[in-house]
């Protein structure tokens, strides 16, 4: 089997099952017949740009970024797209700088998307900090943001 094959097999399994663990992944590939690793699992996840979100029945699930794009509304996106000037992180902390007097818009923007990396924010008038769990989820947030 390719790893495209594969890769694509990993898209539908996270649509399919609330997956939240390497080893869960791991685990439904091989029973799909994929002979894989928890380390090649790992290398997939990063090439695909999965992150993890808030699952209905288990606490995180792995996620594509557009498949939670689908989650938050359309109004709440456009909103954010409009006032925001840039996204830098540094560590755990990631700035978002917003055109003047739209700090607070942006903070219920991502207040709104419920990101669970997300431990939380504090706004100004063209600025917003927003304080992460650890460097790790600082970069999902930051793929996430991105991806609107």
């Amino acid at each position: 089997m390719t790893k495209k094959s594969r890769l694509n097999a990993i898209i539908e399994l996270i649509k399919e099952y609330e997956i939240s663990t390497q080893e869960e992944l791991t685990d439904k590939l091989n029973e799909r017949g994929f002979n894989v690793s928890q380390a090649t699992v790992s290398r997939d996840i990063n090439e695909l740009d999965l992150i993890k979100v808030s699952g209905t029945v288990k606490r995180s699930i792995y996620c594509k970024a557009d498949q939670l794009d689908t989650a938050i509304p359309q109004k709440i996106k456009d909103l954010f797209k409009q006032i925001t000037v840039s996204i830098v992180s540094a560590n755990n902390l990631i700035v978002v700088k917003t055109l003047n007097g739209n700090g607070s818009s942006a903070g219920m923007a991502i207040d709104q998307m419920h990101i669970p990396q997300i431990l939380g924010t504090v706004a100004g008038d063209d600025t917003l900090l927003i304080v992460a769990k650890n460097n790790a989820d600082a970069e999902i947030i930051v793929k996430i943001l991105r991806s609107i």
